[in-house]
């Protein structure tokens, strides 16, 4: 299983995704971003879905990207470009998947800015190759495993969000997944992308180059829950001399 979050706020774009890579009962670890970037286009790509369908679209895809280099004025139409491989890929390899019980299940995350484009974009691309555009009224998508992360996203983050801070929220939400699950796990890669200098930037980080904030971070909540208002329990756990409501 995967963890891959694309958050898309005022000042720019994030990308994190983890590199645990399940077969069976065996665990390794396998990049899951790409970048690319030419001078005023740039992009950062996530996947996820199984391996064999995702590195032969990535690869298509770069080889694509390297012959067209310059070819493209806005984002969008390095995403269709994308998803003619994404088409490709299961014309040659759907047929054998499904006779074997697998499924064509390539989810993906295109996050940039290119020359043309009034401001930066984050697209999710499906299993069909059809895409949408991530909406500032949700400003993130999560590909893989999304249901540990999503609460707190949902909670803090907002378009309005500045870029640090939407960092911070994104480890979060990938911090509360690897918690729950042994399919996501360190290292991540991280992709951020300034919106005011058009410029990407990538780095890859292991559990002990953000131990500190996690560890924080459990501490913080066990702090709040004792701290929440007794509205709650008071009903069951009254102080000492006050009755029973």
């Amino acid at each position: 299983m995967t963890f891959c979050l694309g958050i898309a706020v005022e000042d720019g774009l994030i990308g994190i995704a983890d590199t645990r890579i399940t077969s069976g009962t065996e665990l390794s670890s396998s990049r899951k971003l790409v970048m690319h970037g030419s001078e005023g286009n740039t992009l950062f790509l996530m996947t996820s879905g199984l391996r064999s369908t995702r590195d032969k679209t990535v690869m298509y895809f770069d080889e694509y990207m390297r012959e067209k280099s310059g070819g493209f004025d806005k984002l969008y139409k390095a995403v269709n470009a994308y998803c003619e491989q994404v088409r490709r890929v299961a014309d040659e390899d759907q047929s054998a998947l499904s006779r074997s019980g697998m499924f064509f299940d390539l989810h993906t995350l295109i996050g940039g800015r290119f020359e043309n484009d009034d401001s930066h974009k984050l697209y999710l691309v499906y299993p069909q190759a059809n895409w949408i555009e991530v909406s500032r009224d949700t400003p993130y998508c999560i590909i893989g495993r999304s249901s540990y992360g999503k609460p707190l996203l949902d909670r803090t983050l907002t378009y309005q969000t500045n870029l640090e801070t939407a960092l911070n929220i994104g480890f979060l939400a990938f911090d509360a997944t690897c918690t729950s699950v042994n399919e996501v796990d360190f290292p991540i890669d991280v992709a951020v992308f300034r919106n005011e200098t058009r410029t990407l930037s990538e780095h890859r980080f292991g559990e002990q180059d953000l131990l500190r904030v996690s560890e924080w971070w459990h501490r913080r909540l066990s702090e709040l829950v004792s701290e929440a208002p007794p509205d709650l329990t008071s009903v069951f756990f009254p102080k000492a001399g006050a009755s029973a409501r």
